[in-house]
């Protein structure tokens, strides 16, 4: 009988003690999530509230430069993590980061809507959210205007009746110029590489430090751009946006990308769980949502890049204007990693001296 006594008393505790525990979870503080990202990341806020509310969480994004910046930031501080969660390393990046030993795998259950193309991590370290084609724009008023063909390759780029026509940006200091470098030896090779650029700047191509610069100064073709040049280093998406962001005024784009067989580069951007992350539990439920439709979808009009996931609906300005490069040049990561640094010295030593 003492015995009985004793175990129902235990179980009472024991129920009381669950029945304290429930409430205390629901109304309890939420938890930090924090979240690296490059500085022009962006989200709409009602897409971030729903996994704060779905997950008792505050998420914090710190903004650390660039992609390459905010890379180094993550390395260097590895010992003693600043996020659980890193969002945007590239694929011109990717090895480094890989190398560096800084994420901890997960296998994501929404990766298996992502096509194998995207996926260049067997070891589930990271997880593709995104991807653009880095390309030449054109200003469509000026080649018709001067009964101009559109360049159709890179090498169409040297011919005399494009002198003068093109800016680019340095790969040294920005993204786009990268790829657009990147793009090159892709299609000529590490052995023709410099020697096509050579012959572009006899040809009068201008460079410029960031994107900023070359589309909007230098660029004559964008409805904000003030500059002369035709010819610029951009995105497939540029026109969309060009439409977009006339909020009415444009119903057609007065650019357009140039996406023809090794013409451009594909940018793969690529999110991970940074080892040491506080909130584990956390971390792995906000990879899962960087692959849900509800981000996925907020993507295009947010970052002008076209979201991993390739079965969520587009916003129509992407169906009706952005483009993808059906076969953009290609350079193994590994080889970008071990070379890049040299291939943009090499680059200056041609271009800028």
């Amino acid at each position: 009988m003492k015995s009985r006594i004793v175990l129902i008393v235990v179980a009472l505790l024991l129920l009381a003690g669950c029945a304290k525990a429930t409430p205390e979870a629901a109304t309890g503080e939420p938890r930090e999530l924090r979240v690296m990202v490059y500085d022009s990341f962006s989200v709409s806020e009602d897409v971030i509230a729903r996994f704060e509310a779905e997950n008792n969480a505050t998420v914090q994004f710190l903004k650390a430069g660039d992609a390459g910046k905010m890379l180094n930031q993550a390395i260097l501080s590895r010992d003693n993590p600043q996020a659980d969660v890193l969002y945007g390393v590239d694929n011109t990046f990717l090895s480094r980061a890989l190398d560096a030993d800084i994420f901890e795998p997960y296998k994501a259950k929404n990766l298996t809507a992502i096509p194998e193309a995207l996926h260049l991590d067997d070891h589930y370290r990271v997880v593709p959210t995104d991807f653009g084609d880095v390309c030449l724009n054109y200003d469509k008023a000026y080649f018709d205007e001067h009964a101009l063909t559109v360049p159709q390759s890179l090498a169409d780029l040297t011919k005399p009746e494009y002198k003068g026509l093109l800016v680019v940006e340095n790969p040294a200091s920005s993204s786009p110029g990268l790829a657009f470098l990147i793009a090159t030896i892709g299609v000529f090779g590490e052995d023709r590489y410099l020697d096509f650029w050579a012959d572009l700047r006899a040809n009068d191509v201008l460079v410029v430090d960031g994107w900023d610069t070359a589309y909007y100064n230098e660029f004559s073709g964008g409805a904000y751009s003030e500059g002369i040049r035709p010819l610029v280093v951009s995105y497939a998406t540029s026109p969309a946006a060009e439409v977009y962001f006339s909020e009415g005024a444009l119903t057609e784009p007065p650019t357009g990308a140039v996406t023809a067989p090794g013409t451009c580069f594909r940018q793969i951007e690529f999110a991970g769980i940074l080892k040491g992350a506080e909130n584990r539990d956390l971390a792995e439920a906000f990879i899962e949502f960087l692959l849900s439709d509800n981000f996925q979808a907020d993507i295009p009009l947010q970052m002008w890049v076209f979201p991993a996931n390739p079965n969520v609906t587009l916003p129509q300005v992407f169906t009706d204007f952005a483009l993808e490069a059906a076969e953009p040049a290609e350079v193994p990561a590994a080889a970008i990693e071990t070379n890049r640094e040299q291939w943009i010295e090499a680059w200056a030593e041609v271009v800028l001296k």
